[in-house]
């Protein structure tokens, strides 16, 4: 059945109709009103508390209609959706940030919960739709030592030590010295951060570090969470790539529109560069410290069945809750054959056009912006008539992972 999303209106979103994620909402809700003024930030789809898709024929929270017949629905061993499935669409930078896994999810949520929403865990993946730029991981210990020996304002922030540690101490030397810069005193950081900007406002010719602290400070200036760029890997996707979010990771979105999976949570530890509540002591706790290169932050897809579904690729992660498969049929096929998953699944299509037939049923016309569920006794295989559009057929689906071994 069909699915209105959620929309959700953060002031990090892109504004009016050059948010992917407005546009979407414009084409799969009929009572969707643009504003050009308001940020449009993420569209959610799943049964998520706190933002449920509703059945488009009936107005029903999808959790409701699940519930009401969960081995229909979801199969014989769930009565709730495991992942939620969004789209983002982003103006200016999220919260430096970590997310908890299962056992301090539990904690977190019973000590704090109106903080962390939930008691699940909330690893991700997130695929780029446009160009896209992301802080993720912790850069190689010596890559960091390097970039803060360049400035003498680090040094005096930081102090010469504890940077001269991380030549050769590993985590607990970064542990030590990001530690020290999450609890730098404000004067300080002020003077640290205004003194670099000078001397960056001041060059010719900028690097694109340069660039990316310039447009930080203007969005959030004097924030602690901008002198992470020194500390963290910045990652630019194309679309089509995509990085993958375990428990602990620290990261950042920046600037892009991106397809985000991830387990059913809204669990967040936030430490910079937001407005929201800053729960610094729990992030530091729990972040983790490893260093590795960029190039290792790229999450790769399979191809499952080359021979039947030569135009799909799926994202398998390493926990149970989600898996996202993204097809992409080119113009001249007439006909497709998709999977549903044993728990059935939620598709988004993007461009071009089809009909979705699953047996037994009527079709359902397939064109961008339509969300649809699918539930698992529908079967294991959906077939796709695809209609000339112009433009090759896209869809992503968000699915259970039956991928990997328990």
């Amino acid at each position: 059945m069909e699915l209105i999303g959620s929309v959700k209106n953060y002031d990090w979103g892109k504004l009016g109709q050059e948010s992917f994620v407005a546009k979407l909402a414009a084409a799969n809700d009929g009572q969707f009103e643009l504003d050009v003024n308001k940020p449009y930030a993420e569209l959610w789809m799943g049964d998520h508390c706190s933002g449920p898709s509703l059945i488009s024929a009936t107005g029903e929270e999808l959790g409701s209609f699940i519930q009401r017949d969960p081995v229909g629905n979801l199969g014989p061993d769930a009565c709730k959706l495991s992942y939620l499935f969004k789209v983002l669409s982003i103006r200016k930078a999220l919260s430096i940030q970590v997310h908890p896994d299962k056992s301090e999810a539990v904690k977190l949520h019973a000590q704090y919960p109106d903080i962390y929403k939930d008691p699940n865990h909330k690893p991700e993946l997130a695929i780029a739709l446009t160009d896209f730029q992301a802080m993720c991981g912790f850069r190689p210990y010596g890559e960091i030592y390097s970039l803060l020996k360049e400035w003498p304002e680090l040094e005096a922030l930081l102090g010469k030590d504890k940077i001269q540690k991380l030549e050769t101490g590993g985590e607990e030397a970064l542990r030590e010295l990001y530690t020290s810069l999450m609890h730098s005193k404000p004067k300080e950081l002020e003077t640290c951060i205004s003194q670099m900007l000078a001397k960056i406002n001041a060059k010719s010719d900028p690097t694109s570090l340069d660039q990316l602290f310039q447009q930080l400070h203007k969005d959030f200036p004097n924030d602690v969470g901008l002198l992470s760029i020194y500390f963290l890997n910045v990652l630019s996707l194309k679309p089509g790539q995509a990085i993958y979010l375990s428990a602990n990771v620290p990261h950042a979105y920046l600037t892009g529109d991106c397809i985000e999976c991830m387990a059913c949570s809204d669990n967040v530890v936030r430490a910079g560069l937001t407005p929201k509540f800053k729960d610094v002591d729990t992030l530091l706790r729990l972040i983790s410290y490893e260093g590795a290169a960029a190039e290792s932050k790229f999450f790769q897809p399979v191809q499952l069945d080359p021979a039947r579904q030569a135009h799909t690729r799926t994202f398998i992660p390493s926990v149970k809750d989600f898996a996202v498969a993204e097809t992409r049929v080119p113009q001249g096929v007439g006909e497709y054959t998709i999977s549903n998953g044993a728990n059935g699944c939620i598709l988004l299509v993007c461009s071009g056009r089809a009909k979705l037939t699953p047996v037994g049923m009527d079709p359902i016309g397939l064109e961008f912006g339509k969300i649809v569920f699918v539930p698992a006794r529908t079967g294991s295989e959906l077939r796709l008539v695809i209609e000339e559009s112009g433009s090759e057929f896209i869809v992503y689906q968000a699915m259970t992972n039956d991928f990997i071994e328990q």
